[in-house]
């Protein structure tokens, strides 16, 4: 099985631990997750974090759902899974939960009006190629007033951009919101970690 075939399989039960032996395990799997993570996060200016998820992120927020809920029955199992797998990216596309973060809560509820609409101007840019998000699929996270403090992104690759993307092109995740616009190059650590949620 190719790294992306591995990686982007969809979750099944059986591929979940039981409470019993997530309690067992979850400080090792933890530190695994989190140090997986840490190519995967990408900060973009000071307010703003994706957080680019994959088959091992999304399964850790399962087991973490499943712990918190004790959920051990299989019904509830299966509405997890199915409320978290579409997270995992498909081979076309990468897929990012999407963090506004304002420590102090006044400051943070006015940036969430002034930022209404940012979740549809995030993109990944691959050489001159730009992609925006499509945001939110699973429900609308921003009402008249305002946007939501988390969000879900889909960025969706032409075959040509996941070409470059893979060869080593240069890699810009930026944000071109009126109220917020910044930009940040993915490392060469970041962008080998990316390229493996693309198809070959």
């Amino acid at each position: 099985m190719s790294d992306f075939a591995a990686s982007a399989a969809r979750l099944a039960p059986s591929d979940l631990m039981s409470l019993e032996q997530y309690a067992r395990t979850r400080n090792a799997f933890r530190s695994e997750v989190i140090a997986h993570k840490r190519a995967r996060t990408i900060a973009v200016g000071q307010h703003t974090t994706l957080i680019f998820e994959d088959r091992l992120t999304v399964q850790y927020q399962i087991q973490e759902m499943l712990r918190t809920e004790r959920i051990f029955e299989a019904e509830g199992i299966q509405d997890e899974l199915d409320s978290y797998n579409p997270l995992i990216p498909d081979g076309t596309n990468l897929k990012a939960t999407f963090l506004i973060e304002y420590p102090d809560v006044t400051e943070r509820a006015a940036a969430l009006k002034a930022l209404k609409g940012i979740e549809r101007r995030c993109y990944v840019a691959v050489g001159d190629q730009r992609v925006y998000a499509i945001a939110d699929e699973d429900l609308e996270r921003e009402n008249e007033e305002k946007t939501s403090a988390v969000h879900f992104l889909r960025f969706e690759l032409s075959a040509e951009a996941r070409h470059w993307f893979q060869a080593g092109a240069a890699v810009t995740i930026g944000i071109d919101h009126a109220a917020y616009t910044h930009e940040a190059m993915l490392s060469d650590a970041s962008r080998v970690a990316l390229a493996l949620d693309l198809a070959q």
